[in-house]
């Protein structure tokens, strides 16, 4: 059982690297919100909203979301008794929509749920494996030139497989350009719905199908099932869908219409770790191969991300990179760091501490901070 006495929202803004391209924007900070709760009894457990600064991935945004949890989750949820995370996740689905906001609380329940149970995340989920292999998403890129490039590096620092953004007029030349540098490389492309089934449009996703593509990701609409049923059929790559699944349901019914071979789960997407779960366990059952997507997470996020890739139906690499990928900076004390030599090369070890395992540089914290919002169970501390 677990009892919130405090819930602290952060917004940061951490500086990317370097810029990160896709076919709906080009961000170079990401603005994050952070959760911290804190039971009565002395535990926090941390939480990440997955929603960017703009509603262009999907619907939600960083102030929709805070609205959502200050406004309807939080004052519920102070000082009352939740059983378990999945008791929270039960209690909060008549808000429609908003999965990105609810998922965000519902971390830092399982991890105090964990730190209560006493394992790591990954265990208490049922996880069987230790060291996840790594992957890296890769922008929109200057050139044909530059992209295989920072693929050559990307490789070269051990990363099991490649996948690139594409957009309309960058799409056949990048990957044909990366398959002739690199010809046995794993490879995959993600369109975020860039992609209609306009009949210039299928021709150029029919055409990837000579480049021995894992998967085309998300090519037509965010909302659609039906027209993806109708692509698929024309292809030979199997087309897997990300920002169209949001529930078990989805899944199942994207299953039975033939829309989907792969799907991508993202526990923000899908409103937290519960429903992450059943789609895992609808895809396992009927042999659909999962991956874990990733929403340029810091550490903490991350840290979650890796528990959710332990487990089983997880057989295909994901969007699980090192903290240096994007951040010069993490806001964990002990980044997250891809193996490079050795059994595990190409591999990132999954925090084996109780909870999500990993702990946050106040410091950071305060250095990237842009605001904060404090809710107690006593209206007059707040």
């Amino acid at each position: 059982m677990i009892k919130l006495a405090r819930i602290e929202i952060r917004t940061l803004r951490l500086p990317l690297i370097s810029p990160f391209e896709t076919s709906f924007g080009r961000d170079t900070v990401r603005e994050v919100l952070l959760i911290a709760a804190h039971t009565s009894d002395g535990l926090t457990g941390w939480g990440e909203c997955s929603a960017f600064s703009e509603p262009l991935y999907n619907e939600e945004d960083n102030v929709t979301a805070r609205h959502i949890l200050a406004d309807y989750i939080i004052p519920s949820l102070l000082d009352q008794a939740v059983d378990s995370p999945q008791d929270y996740a039960a209690r909060f689905a008549h808000i429609r929509g908003n999965r990105m906001a609810k998922a965000a609380l519902e971390d830092a329940l399982w991890d105090i749920a964990a730190q209560q149970a006493g394992k790591p995340l990954w265990r208490l989920l049922g996880g069987v494996r230790q060291q996840v292999p790594a992957g890296v998403s890769i922008g929109i890129a200057a050139s044909d030139d530059v992209l295989v490039e920072q693929v050559a590096d990307f490789l070269e620092q051990g990363y099991q497989r490649i996948k690139i953004k594409i957009k309309p007029g960058r799409d056949i030349s990048p990957t044909a350009a990366i398959r002739a540098r690199f010809p046995d490389v794993p490879l995959q492309v993600d369109a975020n719905s860039a992609y209609t089934l306009a009949p210039h449009h299928v021709a150029t996703l029919k055409a990837l199908d000579d480049y021995r593509l894992l998967l085309i990701e998300q090519p037509l609409g965010e909302d659609d099932i039906i027209d993806h049923a109708t692509l698929q059929a024309q292809l030979t790559t199997p087309v897997c869908l990300d920002e169209s699944i949001r529930t078990r349901d989805d899944a199942r019914k994207a299953h039975q219409l033939g829309a989907t071979r792969v799907i991508n789960i993202k526990r923000g997407r899908v409103g937290g770790l519960t429903e992450a779960l059943a789609i895992h366990d609808y895809c396992l059952a009927n042999h659909i191969p999962v991956w874990c997507g990733g929403m340029l997470e810091t550490g903490v996020g991350r840290a979650i991300n890796m528990a959710l890739a332990t487990l089983p139906g997880f057989t295909m690499v994901g969007d699980l990179s090192a903290s240096n990928r994007f951040y010069a900076e993490d806001i964990i004390t002990a980044p997250f760091v891809l193996l490079n030599s050795g059994p595990h090369r190409g591999t990132i070890s999954v925090p084996n501490a109780p909870g999500i395992g990993v702990r946050v540089d106040e410091a950071r914290l305060d250095q990237y901070m842009i605001n904060l919002h404090v809710y107690r169970a006593n209206p007059s501390r707040r």
